[in-house]
């Protein structure tokens, strides 16, 4: 998801036994009515497993939670902070199909309720904006919203992650959701002190996601060291302070020093400061694995709107908009002859970074039936001055994320059929 409310952890938990860990994830996705992919968790070494991951537009990974563990399907979510999961509960609304595998937390001997008597059950403590209040029997309620207006809510509880007999968390705080808007549950991986990376000590973690048209839709995730990162390129993250205040900032995200969007050759005229916070916070640049589409502030997104108008303008779909945010779209019969047209896209960083984030036909995203589009959309339509780079500008990389040396790597790969 694009954004989502902040929050604050008074739990310290660890991973056991190793300091150097390396969990990777085989990532798989086929076609459901978006498109998915499912994982599986074995172990291969001590301190080095592999685990279920699903991708559906989104990264969705099948994590083992509980004593005994069940396993419940979480998407991967860099740009928010709590995790929850599916518990007993209904799903509001009906349009979400009924492939949900619930949580029963009477299965489980380690899941406990928080009361709502605890700290962080109280609203308005420093960095906590979820909204919170007590249920009947006395546990603390959540309501969680999301910008692109999906809704989770339920307990926090409190509950431990297995992923082998020696890869264990000690009880993490996570919602347990009864009513909500979507049929998996969030694993959140933003920088916050309640996020699942900041409650496990997890310093390091990457994925590499497959293209959404081949035929092998299998890729892989690793939660720790990366054995491909010597290739990598890096580009340093921006860190703000605590004490600042601005509206429009979230300290919590990835954001990176974006300079510019080059298209084929040519370098479009967007002026540098588009991509960086001014002092409200409007600017910021995010990268997101939760988001499917990249957003761009309207300076940004009309300069590349008028790139695509003078390369392949009168192939666009007129009058089509696609979810009210995104108006570069074509039919699919002509896919292939507009990505020649345009060619290659590529996001640059500071330092002389540039990431190709697109290749021909591979720009474009199939949004329905027939219908394919460049996959950008409007920040502002989102009630965001945010730009916001979905995973659609991260199919076949590496991307990796170095808390330790505040860093996002990139390398470029094959992600599909990719082995640990």
């Amino acid at each position: 998801m694009p954004l989502s409310l902040l929050l604050l952890s008074l739990f310290g938990v660890l991973f056991s036994p190793s300091n150097s860990l390396s969990l990777s994830f085989p990532l798989t996705s086929h076609s459901v009515s978006s498109q998915e992919a499912s994982l599986s968790l074995s172990s291969k070494t001590k301190s080095h497993g592999k685990l279920p991951f699903q991708y559906s537009n989104a990264l969705v990974v099948s994590v083992p939670i509980g004593s005994p563990p069940q396993q419940m399907d979480m998407v991967v979510d860099t740009g928010s902070q709590l995790s929850w999961i599916q518990c007993h509960g209904k799903v509001r609304r009906k349009s979400v199909k009924p492939m949900i595998n619930w949580f029963d937390p009477y299965l489980s001997s380690s899941f406990s309720f928080l009361p709502c008597n605890t700290t962080l059950c109280r609203p308005r403590i420093p960095d906590f904006t979820l909204p919170t209040s007590c249920d009947p029997t006395r546990h603390c309620h959540y309501s969680y919203f999301y910008a692109d207006g999906t809704l989770a809510e339920g307990n926090l509880v409190t509950e431990k992650f297995t992923f082998s007999s020696s890869l264990t968390t000690r009880s993490l705080l996570l919602g347990c959701a009864t009513a909500s808007t979507q049929n998996r549950g969030m694993l959140g991986m933003n920088t916050g002190r309640l996020s699942f990376i900041s409650q496990a000590k997890i310093s390091k973690f990457s994925y590499c996601v497959p293209d959404r048209t081949g035929s092998d839709l299998t890729g892989l995730f690793y939660l720790g060291d990366n054995p491909n990162s010597a290739k990598f390129k890096y580009v340093n993250m921006l860190t703000f302070p605590k004490s600042r205040r601005s509206p429009n900032l979230d300290k919590l995200a990835y954001t990176l020093p974006m300079k510019g969007i080059r298209i084929g050759n040519n370098k479009l005229n967007i002026s540098p400061a588009v991509f960086k916070p001014d002092p409200s916070g409007a600017g910021q640049t995010m990268i997101d694995s939760g988001s499917d589409l990249t957003y761009l502030v309207d300076e940004a997104y009309s300069k590349v709107r008028a790139e695509m108008v003078r390369l392949v303008g009168p192939m666009m779909k007129k009058g089509y908009e696609y979810a009210a945010v995104a108006d570069m779209c074509f039919d699919g019969a002509v896919a292939a002859v507009v990505g020649r047209r345009i060619g290659d896209m590529w996001f640059q960083f500071e330092n002389g970074v540039e990431i190709l984030v697109g290749k021909g036909e591979g720009l474009l995203t199939e949004v329905e039936k027939g219908v394919k589009c460049v996959g950008i959309g409007r920040s502002d339509r989102l009630v965001t001055e945010s730009n916001i780079i979905g995973n659609v500008h991260q199919q076949n990389m590496w991307v990796e994320y170095d808390l330790s040396n505040k860093r996002i790597g990139f390398g470029v790969a094959m992600c599909s059929g990719l082995k640990a």
